[in-house]
């Protein structure tokens, strides 16, 4: 009895051994056909193998072949390679777009580039190789061509364009951007901004006249503010009367410059 006892957990003992060897042979089989599959997946199946797997829309500026181009594609090429965030930061620094969107799509397999133009928020004026240029300026200070403003199809008569950008250069886009990121907050006061060679900045409203801003430094976000201030306050103090220009070349210390006052001819001699 005692012997059968024993006999019995000796063949228990070696079927749960075959059934964890059986188990362990399903595993190594499974994942074998598995990586397998996947590599097969990858190298053969996630592959874009030409031009026409490419995506691009958005754009009435952009074609295919720019978007390739200026990504330097080659194929045939694996999806899984490209990275979406790094491709978008390439696009969108090579090519005049506003916002770049890259995604991989697997079924089928192909790439999707979608695009906003630039859109123009103001007319620009600079000096080129040839003499004065005319375009325009995107919110970031970035120049557009007329023929790139014509690609986009908006009609600047119909946009609303009424600010002109004078004298711009590459140097001046930063303080560019700021100075139009808060356009909203000065109003339709703003009608010209000025580039002067030497680097001084004016701004020319239709309230308080020309406004002096100075050097491009890291004051200017303070004498913006000042600006936004001076032209809640300033109209009505003066009454209708017009400054000939104002001085925030030190924001702490705003000068104001009226006009002379006109002198009274005197009156014929009396006898």
């Amino acid at each position: 009895m005692i012997q059968s006892q024993g006999q019995r957990r000796q063949q228990l003992r070696q079927q749960r051994r075959r059934e964890r060897l059986r188990q362990a042979w399903r595993v190594l089989v499974f994942s074998s056909v598995a990586l397998g599959l996947g590599y097969a997946l990858l190298r053969y199946g996630w592959v874009l193998n030409g031009p026409d797997q490419v995506e691009v829309s958005g754009s009435r500026q952009v074609q295919r072949d720019q978007v390739i181009q200026a990504a330097g594609l080659r194929f045939p090429l694996t999806l899984l390679g490209l990275q979406p965030g790094r491709l978008a930061q390439e696009l969108s620094v090579a090519l005049p777009v506003d916002q770049v969107q890259v995604q991989r799509l697997m079924a089928p397999p192909r790439l999707r580039v979608q695009l906003v133009d630039r859109r123009a928020v103001a007319r620009a004026e600079r000096r080129g190789p040839r003499g004065p240029e005319l375009g325009y300026v995107d919110h970031l200070g970035n120049w557009m061509t007329m023929r790139q403003q014509a690609g986009v199809g908006l009609d600047p008569s119909q946009a609303g364009l009424t600010l002109l950008i004078k004298g711009w250069q590459p140097r001046y886009r930063q303080a560019l951007a700021v100075l139009l990121s808060r356009r909203q907050q000065l109003g339709s006061a703003l009608v010209t901004i000025r580039f002067e060679p030497g680097g001084s900045l004016w701004l020319d409203t239709t309230s308080l006249g020309a406004v002096r801003f100075g050097p491009l430094d890291q004051r200017l976000p303070q004498r913006i503010e000042v600006l936004e201030h001076l032209l809640q306050t300033l109209p009505k103090r003066l009454k209708g009367r017009r400054l000939q220009s104002i001085d925030l070349s030190d924001p702490d210390q705003p000068e104001l410059a009226l006009p002379a006052p006109l002198r009274q001819q005197p009156g014929p001699a009396r006898p």
